[in-house]
């Protein structure tokens, strides 16, 4: 019923909406396709017009004078039309969720989510937009010529190694805020649970030895915010083993992994790197033997956080671990990018900020983690999406730390 208030269109009988063989709609099988009938979102006029005089207003002639002013001044934009308020959700549908590369125009229910999550959880306007192309020069391109619409770029759903060049080209040739979430928000709950799981033990980060599981977009991110905010030394496996400088295998990325990682010089598999560590972190979709788990330190950190099966079930992980995260809903202290990626992107828009550096990131999850407080307990290191004290904290903190850093335009 919620759905169908939200949205007028869920009645709507058009389109081909059955199963193969049956002459009953889909939404009669599954409550999903009833909530998605007609699309989750609508684009909705701010002004109104009423009248002659209104139509005179917001478009001709009246409209002329604005942007008269605007190609006199060009920064005027941001205070008389939607762009300093609205980020573009962009994807290639090559990496969706669990889904894999399913293409662009499956990939829009996602995108259309991703968008009403951001207007949920952070007041923040979004448009998906799904690229029927998969070429890095291509997508970069497109998104530059994009761009002039909106305050910032959102990057989802875009499959490893390629997803760390579009980002890296895009933020090279734009002034706005260019965000990978699946890098960067992941790390940034993440490294905020961490924080906390780490105060109930009483033990710094540098006190700790973390093991990621899966060398792609979130593994290679996370590696690099642990090590940013001081962890004492993580090493990240991939399918072949844990990335070290004495494997002949690497790709580019891998390369650099290698070089800011595993200071402590494990090779072999990622069972190996697990004996005496303090921190799982999973982001791989594979599974880890509980033999393997069991060989974790006194204490461990155990965050298996893929979806819908983590690599660790949590009733395996809670016999050897302190604290446990994965990545689902039903269970506690779950590592859910909605608790950044909206307020990060408010934070920035607020200030007008020209990009989202490492130390605005950082300050996200100090004060993601901050919003715990005093309730910190083992089930209890992140707190929920729902929590309507997430967001404002998020985008103080963000907006504080792109003024300190000289990122922000006002």
């Amino acid at each position: 019923m919620a759905a169908e208030i939200v949205n007028p269109r869920s009645e709507s009988k058009t389109g081909d909406t059955e199963h193969e063989g049956s002459a009953e709609p889909l939404d009669s099988f599954d409550p999903a396709f009833a909530l998605h009938r007609g699309g989750k979102m609508a684009v909705q006029a701010t002004v109104p017009v009423r009248d002659k005089d209104d139509l005179s207003l917001a478009y001709t002639p009246g409209v002329a004078k604005v942007c008269s002013a605007i190609a006199e001044q060009p920064e005027l934009v941001h205070d008389y039309t939607w762009k300093s308020s609205v980020v573009a959700v962009v994807t290639d549908g090559t990496a969706v969720l669990g889904l894999g590369d399913i293409g662009p125009e499956a990939s829009l229910p996602v995108m259309e989510g991703k968008a009403i999550l951001f207007k949920q959880f952070g007041g923040v306007d979004a448009v998906p937009i799904a690229l029927a192309c998969t070429d890095v020069d291509e997508i970069v391109e497109t998104v530059v010529r994009l761009a002039p619409s909106f305050g910032g770029v959102n990057l989802e759903d875009i499959s490893a190694p390629r997803c760390f060049e579009v980002e890296r080209k895009l933020q090279e040739r734009l002034d706005i805020p260019v965000f990978h979430d699946d890098q960067h928000g992941t790390a940034v709950v993440t490294l905020a649970a961490l924080r906390n799981a780490a105060r109930l033990s009483g033990r710094a980060l540098g006190e700790l030895r973390a093991v990621i599981s899966g060398a792609g977009a979130a593994g290679v991110a996370i590696a690099k915010m642990l090590v940013e905010a001081g962890i004492g030394d993580v090493a990240v496996a991939d399918r072949k083993g844990v990335v070290s400088a004495d494997r002949d295998d690497l790709t580019a990325v891998k390369q650099e992994l290698a070089g800011f990682t595993n200071k402590a010089g494990i090779s072999g598999s990622l069972e190996a790197a697990l004996d005496g560590a303090d921190v799982f972190i999973g982001v791989s979709g594979g599974t880890v033997a509980e033999s393997a788990v069991a060989t974790m330190a006194k204490g461990a950190f155990v965050f298996a956080m893929a979806n819908p099966n983590p690599e660790v079930h949590p009733e395996v992980a809670h016999k050897y671990a302190a604290v446990v995260a994965t990545g689902r809903s039903d269970f506690p202290n779950q590592i859910n990018n909605v608790l950044a990626f909206p307020g990060i992107f408010a934070g920035a828009l607020q200030v007008r900020a020209s990009r989202i550096t490492e130390g605005m990131k950082l300050a996200a999850a100090e004060a993601l983690a901050a919003v715990v407080g005093d309730d910190l307990a083992a089930d209890y290191v992140i707190p929920s999406p729902f929590d309507e004290r997430v967001a404002p904290a998020v985008t103080a903190a963000v907006a504080a730390a792109a003024r300190a850093e000289g990122v922000a335009r006002r």
